[in-house]
């Protein structure tokens, strides 16, 4: 297992495969884990470099985590490629992992080529995203499958992860946080929308959402009729072939 430090504290990644070196970035409440069924579909092409960030999986525990997450989340990101010495670096950002992934394009387009943002709400939260996060965290808490995949990704403490996780994010959409460093139309690099018309985690208007972002960033937009979140997971195999074709 491999590790470096930032800010003190102790960041897990790994990787696998041979190529050109693809991130792929956990959404909020799983780790790492949810990208290893998948290596086989992209390791014959890429290097594929997993991390825990902060807080999550098999890296150092925090206190509590930041309101602005998934700005953090990117400069955890960036920290790493610059551990690493790489550049050219695509991301592939799976649900809160998709902030994260365009927010370290904006912070540093010289390290990274291109983004895969996949199953996330684009450029602010729907209105109703704190009342529905809180009750869905209910629900999923006394959901034995829900919880068994909680505790597949974070270990034992699942429970006091989920709480900071959910304690943070219901922050950030109160005080109406802003989701990116700087504005969309700023980024610089290709960028592929992905996602699952069928997916009850993501907005309700999630085609025309897509369809803006689209506008200001000129992205190209996959979306799957059916499939449930995220849709790099729920539609694996078409996913999988739609973002190495965007990535080659």
């Amino acid at each position: 297992m491999s590790y470096f430090s930032y800010q003190s504290k102790r960041i897990y990644y790994t990787e696998a495969g041979e190529g050109r070196p693809v991130v792929f970035l956990h959404g909020n409440t799983a780790s790492s884990r949810m990208f290893e069924p998948l290596l086989p579909l992209y390791g014959k092409s890429f290097r594929v470099i997993l991390l825990d960030f902060l807080g999550n999986g098999r890296s150092e525990r925090v206190e509590a985590f930041p309101t602005d997450l998934w700005q953090e989340e990117a400069r955890q990101t960036i920290a790493l490629l610059e551990h690493l010495e790489l550049d050219g670096v695509s991301l592939a950002g799976s649900s809160g992992g998709a902030w994260a992934a365009l927010n370290a394009a904006l912070l540093r387009p010289d390290l990274v080529e291109r983004v895969v943002a996949d199953s996330f709400d684009g450029r602010t939260l729907a209105a109703d995203f704190a009342q529905k996060l809180l009750k869905e965290r209910a629900a999923a808490k006394l959901d034995e499958e829900a919880a068994g995949f909680y505790r597949w990704c974070q270990g034992e403490d699942w429970e006091q992860v989920v709480d900071k996780d959910t304690e943070a994010l219901v922050k950030c959409a109160k005080e109406g946080r802003p989701l990116f460093v700087k504005p969309l139309e700023e980024l610089r690099v290709p960028l592929l929308l992905l996602g699952s018309l069928g997916d009850e985690m993501t907005r309700k208007d999630l085609r025309e959402e897509y369809e803006a972002v689209a506008a200001k960033t000129d992205a190209e937009i996959c979306l799957f009729p059916e499939g449930s979140h995220p849709a790099l997971y729920s539609n694996a195999e078409a996913a999988a072939e739609a973002i190495c074709r965007f990535l080659k």
